[in-house]
């Protein structure tokens, strides 16, 4: 069998060098001469995959080691009889990662009490789910938007337009969907941008073009009062130069990239595929997890509970390093910065999830316990 592959999967020998000979290249390089004889084609979020790359090849399985299909043309797959697999909720935990350091270090630039806010999460997936899990187990309160999840199940879902009247934090979290009743494509358009209340904190880890990017940065030109996050952007590899110098905290597509979350993503892949050939999955990931560099936070009872949510997510992730590597990529001309957009995600730093971390408490601390508890960490109690 003959294998094609988004060279920045990783475990790719170790999952599937048993099934054929790989041939790994760079996810936008992957073409129609690419697949001309590829069998099983294992992509990324950057790979449209579609009619136009797909028709005349051999092609019969597709795995994307993502969450996100929208770069998956589901309806040629149904047509062409291809079958495929995406990797659901794989880096759900490393965007919640992502979502909190981003919350700390706008919290200390605007001297705001993330306890006192209001969030309003878009998106009740896999990713919108877990982060509405942290969120209320910390004891904040959080409104949560899903017209699909809504209509199926009922349930205490709110409007879009209660959202952006209530909340002085809105997380997108949602697919691209270009068409149909719940269609996402510039889902906060220039309207619903004039409307949020002064002083909201919009953060987008899901796709670029959930925000109507223009009207966007137009609004911020204006001088609006409105404090940004972005992970996404509208023509990616290209970051519009103008409004990532209007962002607090702006990054290459990285918000689910933690080693944790990618590894899971070939994983979740290679069941997939076993299944497709009827056959028993024979490797294990955990056999093939690498130790975390941190093995152990240390913290005392009677800590201040704003201290040690912080100490225990940066001790983590801190958002800060992402944001400055890609600004300094932004210097370049456009062809530089195209390549160095796609070069930072490829040689992303290791980075591990909250979940999995080990925090001793010394002392008894219930309140302290629970607030650690919540956000994944494994807490330990020495008395």
């Amino acid at each position: 069998m003959r294998i094609v592959a988004d060279e920045n999967i990783p475990l790719l020998d170790e999952f599937f060098a048993g099934f054929g000979e790989i041939r790994r290249l760079p996810g936008r390089a992957i073409d129609r001469a690419a697949v001309a004889d590829a069998e099983l084609l294992l992509v990324r979020s950057v790979t449209a995959v579609d009619r136009t790359l797909l028709q005349g090849s051999p092609v019969r399985f597709v795995g994307t080691c993502t969450i996100g299909t929208d770069h998956l043309d589901l309806g040629y797959f149904s047509e062409a009889g291809i079958a495929w697999s995406s990797a659901p909720g794989c880096n759900a935990r490393g965007v919640v990662d992502y979502v909190l350091g981003s919350l700390l270090v706008l919290g200390e630039r605007l001297g705001a009490d993330l306890t006192q806010r209001t969030y309003g999460v878009v998106g009740a997936g896999q990713v919108g789910e877990r982060l509405i899990r942290v969120l209320r187990a910390l004891g904040w309160r959080v409104l949560v938007c899903d017209p699909p999840r809504q209509r199926a199940e009922g349930g205490d879902y709110v409007s879009l337009q209660q959202i952006v009247e209530q909340c002085d934090v809105i997380s997108l979290h949602t697919p691209l969907t270009r068409d149909g009743e719940f269609a996402t494509r510039h889902l906060l358009d220039a309207d619903l941008l004039e409307q949020l209340r002064p002083g909201t904190w919009l953060l987008n880890a899901s796709r670029g073009a959930v925000v109507d990017t223009g009207a966007l940065r137009a609004h911020l030109q204006r001088g609006a009062d409105l404090h940004v996050v972005l992970d996404v952007w509208e023509g990616e590899p290209l970051v519009d130069l103008e409004l990532a110098a209007l962002c607090h905290i702006a990054t290459p597509h990285i918000a689910g990239y933690s080693l944790d979350g990618k590894l899971r993503g070939t994983a979740q892949i290679y069941q997939a595929f076993c299944r497709h050939q009827g056959i028993e999955p024979a490797i294990s990931l955990d056999a093939l997890t690498p130790a975390r560099w941190l093995q152990r936070l240390d913290i005392a009872a009677g800590s201040d509970p704003a201290w040690a949510l912080a100490t225990v997510c940066r001790a983590v992730y801190d958002p800060r390093g992402d944001d400055a590597d890609l600004r300094r990529s932004l210097v370049l001309d456009e062809q530089a910065r195209r390549a160095g957009f796609d070069l930072l995600r490829k040689r992303y730093p290791v980075r591990r999830e909250i979940e999995g971390l080990e925090v001793e408490l010394f002392g008894v601390d219930e309140p302290l316990g629970a607030l650690i508890s919540a956000l994944g960490a494994r807490v330990t109690n020495v008395r």
